[in-house]
């Protein structure tokens, strides 16, 4: 257990102030002290703020994922239109925890991989200070609106919904990582668990073991500090070099081999829009699918004997198709492979489509960009369909949308195709 010493001598370095500071700027701050008693909401607005609470007995520090115009005004009981007033940002923090330390290395890196896979780039890893890790992404990286609602608005849905999200994308390739590199035999000694319960229907279940906080996840949650103590294990939350997981040791955020040159969510490198196509894909897939599209689909009745010909395509497909794009590539990409998958093209078939289309787009994309995406695509046992016609953020921006009274009726491309191929004499070639 820490000492008061300890957290003395610490917190009265100058740049770990400075590292706390920045960290906290338009959150709400929680303190703990003793280790016992916990008070909120609270701000830090100078150094001298984070030693005049350490003299009065703290020991870390917590601040929200959720930026605020005016952290003190916050108040519990508060409604959510009263939060969303008061709300002008959050950010994404995908708090890892389990037993096993090198199960959490392993998720943290394929997190990683998955958010680069998006496209994100400026991304933000920190050791939580006891067992597990953060890896977070600003909030300037998300566009201002998805699905017609600004996103300041989606929380805690956004962050919820990208969590589960990313769990699903990165599950099967965390299983087969954590097989080849973790000892099963300890797994089950580490967790207390037996073996039924993380191999369920004889498969590997990673998240039987491990832990990234969905549920949790509400109104004024709030995260470890970056650079604050954690009380049990006397260690730093300690901010990391993404690219650097593998070889971090826990020894490394002992407080007398910490020293503050990393920030955690600096959003000054961030690229406009770099996670729209995580939080647009993430909200197709697990909260706008339209139920009544995908149980007319499911129908036997409309599953083809073969692959739906190009003929039968709506005129948003046709025209991705067409011609090359300079816009609206990766979102196309997405579009092609979904749709391709659900009107019963085999994988053979939608590669071969899928490069020839590139080569028409000016610029293509890079080549391991779509090899990567075409990999991924065709590692997923489940069919997605590609995103409903509604989806303003895709047809309609990309200027493919051609509303006719043939497509008006059609809740998503894919109907139309299944449609004009059934009764092939009302529709057109």
């Amino acid at each position: 257990m820490i000492n008061q010493k300890y957290v003395m001598d610490y917190y009265s370095r100058a740049e770990i102030q400075e590292a706390i500071l920045f960290s906290s700027k338009n959150r709400e701050v929680g303190i703990m002290f003793f280790g016992k008693n916990f008070r909120r909401p609270d701000v830090l607005n100078f150094k001298a703020d984070i030693m005049e609470f350490v003299k009065q007995g703290a020991t870390s520090f917590h601040v929200s994922e959720e930026k605020w115009a005016n952290p003190l005004e916050l108040r519990s009981g508060m409604s959510k239109k009263q939060l969303d007033d008061m709300r002008v940002g959050w950010d994404l923090v995908l708090d890892i925890d389990t037993k096993i330390w090198d199960c959490a290395k392993l998720t943290a890196e394929i997190l990683v991989e998955a958010l680069r896979f998006f496209g994100v780039e400026n991304i933000s890893c920190k050791f939580s200070g006891n067992k597990g890790f953060h890896i977070a992404v600003p909030f300037e990286a998300f566009p201002p609106e998805v699905n017609g609602v600004e996103t300041r608005l989606l929380f805690p849905d956004g962050p919820k919904i990208i969590s589960l999200y990313l769990k699903n994308f990165v599950r099967e390739g965390l299983s087969k990582l954590i097989m080849k590199k973790v000892d099963i035999e300890s797994i089950l000694k580490d967790t207390g668990k037996k073996e039924e319960e993380i191999f369920p229907n004889g498969n590997f279940d990673p998240f039987s073991v491990i832990e990234i906080d969905t549920i949790l996840i509400s109104s004024r949650h709030l995260y470890r500090c970056p650079y604050s103590l954690h009380e049990k294990s006397g260690l730093v939350s300690l901010p990391i070099d993404p690219e650097k997981i593998k070889n971090f040791k826990r020894e490394m955020a002992l407080p007398e081999n910490v020293d503050a040159n990393l920030k955690f969510l600096d959003a000054k490198s961030t690229k406009l829009e770099e996670a729209k196509k995580l939080i647009i894909q993430a909200f197709d897939t697990l909260k706008k699918i339209d139920k009544p599209v995908l149980s007319n689909i499911e129908k036997k009745s409309f599953i083809p004997e073969s692959a739906i010909g190009e003929k039968f395509f709506p005129p948003c497909i046709k025209k991705i198709l067409a011609a090359g794009l300079n816009d609206g590539r990766k979102r196309s990409l997405f579009i092609l492979i979904n749709f391709l998958r659900s009107v019963g093209w085999d994988f053979g078939s939608i590669e071969k489509l899928v490069w020839e289309w590139n080569s028409k787009n000016n610029p293509p994309l890079k080549q391991g960009y779509i090899a990567a995406q075409l990999r991924w695509h065709k590692q997923q046992k489940n069919k997605l369909l590609p995103p409903n016609c509604s989806n303003s953020s895709y047809y309609k921006d990309m200027g493919i949308c051609d509303a006719n009274k043939e497509c008006a009726v059609f809740k998503n491309p894919v109907n139309y195709a299944f449609k004009a191929f059934k009764k092939k004499k009302l529709f057109r070639k």
